[in-house]
């Protein structure tokens, strides 16, 4: 069983500091899922995303945001990124060039992805998932939303 780290856009309005309304905001089938994703009001990191945090090291854009537990200890809690910083992750996303994140982390990266001789392709996992959450965070940023965060099985 695999792990994803999912992040889902939410309009402030909508938004409930409460771990049971958290719950059920990540209970939709997969086709939902894939249909947000297809509008970039969510995305989807496999069990690799501790791997794209090392791109982002400090930027919330994987990790980071106010966590709120669920009543299952269990289980890890929600992370919550305000409108406003869902924003500056967006303009930090928006700003950052791939090729000198990769440059700063490939060392880090490619012994886990098959060395040297597999970089071409570990390199195009990244930069794919980075061009995903660079419009997954510009179309939250246009829609002013905040973010949740969950990590599921």
């Amino acid at each position: 069983m695999s792990d994803y780290f999912h992040l889902r856009a939410v309009p402030p309005s909508a938004l409930r500091n409460s771990a049971n309304w958290l719950e059920r905001l990540f209970e939709d089938d997969w086709d939902a899922v894939r249909e947000r994703i297809g509008r970039h009001r969510e995305e989807v990191l496999d069990r690799s995303y501790l791997d794209h945090e090392l791109l982002y090291t400090g930027a919330e854009v994987v990790l980071g945001g106010l966590p709120v537990y669920p009543a299952d200890h269990d289980k890890p809690p929600f992370l919550l990124l305000t409108a406003a910083r869902a924003h500056q992750v967006s303009s930090y996303l928006g700003a950052t060039d791939f090729e000198a994140l990769w440059r700063l982390a490939r060392e880090e990266l490619l012994p886990r992805y098959g060395g040297a001789g597999a970089e071409r392709e570990a390199r195009g996992v990244f930069a794919a998932a980075h061009r995903d959450l660079t419009a997954f965070y510009g179309q939250t940023a246009r829609y002013r939303d905040a973010v949740v965060k969950w990590l599921l099985p």
